[in-house]
């Protein structure tokens, strides 16, 4: 029998009891319709899904259209960015470099830490943690942004290197959906390491520096691996936004900038609250505009940018091109030194020609900082020729200050250069005043002097004798006033400097070092020359009768080197002077040429006097040594060029005595000032001043070295009646040989053969024993033509214009 079911439902009921009676429940109330907020809410709601998916869908089609388009990145696997041109001196120093982005190429291992997490503190604090895009950082800007808290960005270094290498700078939809496709494109290429090296590499940091390594160098002078927590922060800064933030131009907002990322890299752990300390109390060495470290060489960079231009075109300024020259940064640095001293040494002795410009000084402090600023700006330094305003002028002392607003005081001596602008009595355009714009200079005693920039220019070049390698040129004061290239664009009368090659030349027809010559007047007629008659006379108007060859070569006596020209036939001296070099259609065939009437750059008279430097032999000048690519790849290299295989332009005892005679020039006649002052013996060379004092000259060598200095007006005219060869260019090279020859041993002279010495004087062995020419006086006034040699063609008549040019008489 089962047992019984006690369950609720199956408890069983007796037959007299009756089912409990329960009230009937109340119908069911009718369901309330939702609230039209909740209404709202809910279709507001399925309204941005439905956006949400709608933009998702488009995104995703316009990702799947754009991805097709995207650039190819692999050539970023072997990142080449545009390099410079860049031209160095024989040892390293650089000179300059050419192209629209200065940059040195780093790799990132040799990126100092510093300088990568000043980068990563301000740019991408998770660069090594997200895959291109940081959506933490996104949200993040977006709250901050929405908060109005000072805007933040949220663009990664990935995108950035997509958006600088690829991509415009435009802000539109279009545009930020291919710099996120190319991000994931170069996260999924390139390593965290080399998307870091691009960036740094790659980013525009004003000044046209791009990536860091050249923005090192231009903003502090010093290479990357040298910076500081400080200066790699300043450096930082500049991504964002490179004029606003330029220590240069804008030293203020530059510093705020910096003291905001060194807070950001104390924050992130970077560095220590001690470094961080020390960091903000660093005073920064910003340089100026005005590079005042390198190597002045403008002339010779601009001589190898057109070389290298010549061989490889426009690609000469991409392909990171090195180029090394001859030049001797040290022997260089020195002859730009002296020929500015020289030229500013002539321009104290000029009139005051009076300020370069008068400006309104406000009273108001703030406004006048701001006047002198703007005025300044169209009145910048020329080398260590500075710009200042004057703010007070009185007769004894001048008070003037500069653009970086220190206040100077200029007094005694220093005022002499522009004594005639403080006269009561000096003229409104030249009279010093309050607003007067003026040149300041410091003297060797180190106070100031007020000057004027130069009217006059100059060109100095020194070259090895034995290969022609230049070690240093100066083509004028100063390149960026003119870009004329004085030493090999100039063509300019030599005037003396030229009468050793008319004695060279005579040597070759019996004459000699004891041949004595008349120094008496002579005259020319009008029958003889042409034209109008010509009287030469010497440049003190002394004429001291008859004396040896040496002693009117000494004393660059006018009347000898006449008479010797007369007897060596023009025609023929002509011809002998294109073996140095020079020109002979530059060097017409009159008497004129005996006193340097023709035309020569500084260079080829530089080459000329080389020959007699190295014994006979001509050398051509070069300048490029080696050109390598960035990698420091050799890509051509110039060899020396062996002396004894080069062309032998005279006997080498013909150098030998033309070095005796140029020796006894510098020893005792007008340029004794340079044994004198070096005190060596090894010196040779000769003034030169032409007609009017138009050019002033001095070439001479030691037999290492061989240069040249000249002095002069663009457009010719009077340096002025006391200005000489000797007094204006001499000094300038004996500055410079001071220096180049400090450890060089004096050099005494191999006699060669076919050379003896008799009665203390050196004379060809055919010539010692009374052969050759001993005297040569002659008549003083030749009358007519027929009484000349065929080979003088020196009366020949010139033409018009040009005998009016030749027919200026050389002096000194």
């Amino acid at each position: 029998m089962p047992p019984p079911d006690f369950s609720p439902e199956h408890t069983p009921l007796s037959p007299e009891a009756e089912p409990e009676q329960v009230p009937a429940a109340p119908p069911p109330a009718p369901p309330r319709k939702p609230h039209w907020l909740l209404r709202l809410l809910f279709w507001s709601l399925g309204l941005l899904v439905a956006g949400v998916l709608a933009a998702v869908l488009v995104a995703g089609v316009a990702l799947a259209m754009a991805y097709p388009n995207l650039p190819d990145i692999s050539d970023l696997a072997d990142y080449r960015p545009k390099l410079p041109l860049r031209v160095y001196s024989a040892e390293g120093a650089l000179l300059g470099e050419f192209g629209e982005e200065r940059r040195n190429l780093t790799p990132i291992q040799d990126i100092p830490q510093v300088m990568k997490d000043a980068v990563l503190a301000i740019e991408d604090t998770r660069f090594f943690e997200h895959n291109g895009v940081d959506f933490k950082g996104i949200l993040r800007a977006g709250l901050a942004n929405l908060g109005r808290v000072k805007s933040q960005g949220a663009s990664t270094i990935t995108m950035q290197v997509a958006r600088n290498v690829y991509l415009s700078s435009e802000k539109t939809f279009t545009r930020k959906i291919y710099e996120i496709l190319l991000t994931f494109k170069l996260e999924h290429l390139l390593s965290k390491d080399q998307i870091l090296e691009i960036y740094m590499n790659q980013i525009f940091l004003g000044n046209r520096a791009y990536g860091f390594a050249a923005a090192a160098e231009i903003y502090f002078g010093k290479p990357l691996k040298q910076i500081s927590v400080a200066e790699a922060a300043m450096l930082a800064g500049l991504p964002k936004a490179p004029s606003a933030y330029n220590p240069i131009s804008n030293p203020k907002r530059a510093k705020v900038r910096q003291l905001h990322i060194i807070d950001r890299m104390e924050e992130n752990s970077f560095i220590t609250a001690e470094q961080a300390m020390q960091a903000r109390e660093e005073k920064l060495h910003i340089r100026s505009g005005t590079d005042q470290t390198r190597t002045h060489a403008e002339y010779v960079a601009e001589m190898a940018r057109q070389l290298i231009f010549a061989q490889y075109g426009n690609e000469a300024y991409t392909r990171g091109l090195n180029v090394y020259t001859t030049l001797n940064a040290g022997d260089q640095e020195v002859a730009y030194r002296a020929l500015r001293q020289g030229i500013m040494d002539y321009e104290r002795r000029q009139p005051y020609r009076g300020p370069e410009k008068f400006v309104t000084l406000p009273s108001n402090p703030q406004a006048l900082d701001e006047a002198i600023d703007d005025a300044l700006a169209d009145h910048p330094d020329n080398g260590d020729v500075l710009s200042a305003i004057v703010l007070e002028a009185s007769a004894r002392k001048v008070v003037a200050v500069r653009g970086n607003g220190d206040v100077l005081e200029i007094t005694g001596e220093g005022l002499r250069p522009v004594q005639s602008g403080l006269s009561d009595k000096a003229p409104p355009n030249t009279k010093l005043r309050r607003g007067a714009i003026i040149r300041v200079t410091k003297t060797a005693k180190k106070t100031w002097e007020a000057t004027q920039l130069p009217e006059v220019e100059g060109a100095f070049v020194a070259l090895e004798p034995r290969t022609g390698a230049i070690r240093a040129l100066v083509g004028g004061f100063d390149f960026d006033k003119n870009k004329f290239n004085h030493v090999t664009q100039a063509w300019r009368q030599p005037g003396s400097s030229f009468k050793p090659f008319i004695y060279s030349a005579s040597l070759e027809k019996g004459f000699t070092p004891a041949t004595v010559i008349s120094d008496s007047p002579l005259f020319f007629d009008a029958g003889v020359t042409g034209g109008q008659p010509w009287e030469p006379k010497n440049y003190d108007g002394k004429y001291d009768g008859p004396m040896t060859m040496r002693t009117g070569l000494a004393k660059s006596k006018n009347m000898i080197s006449i008479r010797i020209l007369q007897a060596v036939g023009t025609k023929n001296a002509q011809q002998w002077v294109t073996r140095f070099g020079f020109d002979a259609e530059k060097h017409l065939p009159y008497l004129t040429m005996a006193l340097g009437a023709g035309s020569v750059t500084p260079m080829q008279l530089a080459v000329g006097y080389a020959v007699f430097a190295n014994g006979g032999y001509r050398v051509n000048p070069w300048l490029i040594a080696k050109v390598t690519d960035h990698k420091g790849k050799v890509i051509s290299e110039t060899q020396p060029p062996v002396l004894d295989k080069q062309e032998r332009a005279i006997e080498a005892r013909n150098a030998f005595i033309m070095n005796s005679l140029l020796q006894e020039v510098a020893r005792s006649g007008t340029a004794a000032r340079a044994q004198a002052t070096l005190k060596r013996p090894d010196l040779y060379g000769k003034t030169g001043t032409t007609n009017d004092a138009m050019d002033a000259w001095f070439a001479g060598f030691q037999p290492t070295l061989a240069a040249v200095t000249w002095i002069g007006y663009d457009t010719p005219r009077n340096l002025g009646s006391r200005e000489t060869g000797g007094g204006l260019s001499l000094p300038v090279w004996i500055s410079f040989m001071a220096h180049a020859l400090k450890d060089v041993p004096v050099m005494e002279p191999t006699v060669p053969p076919g050379v003896v010495q008799s009665g203390g004087e050196w004379y060809y062995t055919e010539y010692a024993r009374g052969g050759g020419v001993s005297n040569l006086g002659g008549e003083a006034r030749p009358t007519t033509s027929s009484t000349r040699s065929s080979t003088d063609a020196a009366p020949q008549p010139p033409a018009a214009e040009e005998r009016n040019r030749i027919m200026d008489l050389f002096r000194n």
